[in-house]
């Protein structure tokens, strides 16, 4: 008996609806991933992914697509970290996401942390297209290892495209079996936890933000186009979100 793992699709379309919110005709989860909206604020809408179920595990597959339409504002969250964990199925698991906003719409992406359990294998794909006049705030977390816990082989590729034009495409592979060199000084130096943080608004265009160092273990980084980049690494997850949440209070100020 061979077993293939769980296939599993969520959907988000995001849309103005004419009285000075936002309004979501598409909010659709199947299987381990479920969507629930909870309270926003002003225009914005707020949905949260909830896991209904362990994983991703080996051989799984789960992808999360969300489009935000002229005028609408979107949040999205979910309730707990994911754990990626090893699986009956050989093979990795795959986590596809896909984030669509057009001209004049607005996302904030922040999940909480993608931790990568011992054995595991997770393949993360995350793409972005942001239109001319669109806004977004995007972060990404990573934890190799729970706690006392060798982490397992985890591949992330985030690629980012303002206006059909790229401004950010890279790839980072940690753990057993992953290009020499991952824990080293020249990536993640030893460190357990590391993250992104992209932020694209049309006013960067004209007022660009210098590149600059925040703190030891962070820098920001204009990209080519009206975005930024925050990198950053930290010994656990706690450290790591206090630094990405400076960073966007100074973009913010």
């Amino acid at each position: 008996m061979t077993t293939t793992g769980v296939r599993a699709t969520a959907r988000i379309v995001a849309r103005e609806d004419g009285r000075g919110g936002t309004s979501l005709p598409v909010l659709e989860g199947e299987g381990p991933l479920a969507l629930r909206r909870t309270r926003g604020s002003g225009a914005e809408a707020r949905v949260m992914v909830v896991g209904a179920m362990s994983g991703p595990l080996g051989g799984d597959r789960f992808a999360v697509e969300a489009r935000v339409e002229r005028g609408a504002r979107l949040c999205v969250g979910s309730v707990a970290a994911t754990i990626a964990l090893p699986g009956q199925a050989k093979g990795e698991a795959r986590y596809d996401v896909r984030l669509d906003v057009v001209d004049g719409g607005e996302l904030r992406w922040l999940p909480e942390q993608l931790i990568s359990a011992k054995g595991s294998d997770l393949h993360v794909t995350t793409r972005v297209d942001v239109g001319a006049g669109g806004r977004l705030v995007l972060r990404e977390e990573q934890v190799l290892g729970r706690v006392g816990e060798e982490p397992g082989r985890l591949t992330s590729r985030l690629t980012v495209r303002v206006a059909g034009r790229a401004v950010l495409d890279q790839e980072l592979a940690c753990g057993p079996g992953a290009p020499g060199g991952w824990d080293g000084p020249a990536v993640l130096a030893g460190h357990r936890a590391v993250g992104q943080l992209v932020v694209v608004r049309p006013e960067f265009a004209a007022e660009p933000v210098a590149a600059r160092m925040l703190g030891e273990c962070a820098a920001l980084t204009p990209l080519v186009g009206p975005a930024v980049l925050v990198s950053a690494v930290a010994a656990d997850a706690l450290r790591l979100r206090r630094v990405l949440d400076e960073a966007l209070g100074h973009l913010d100020g």
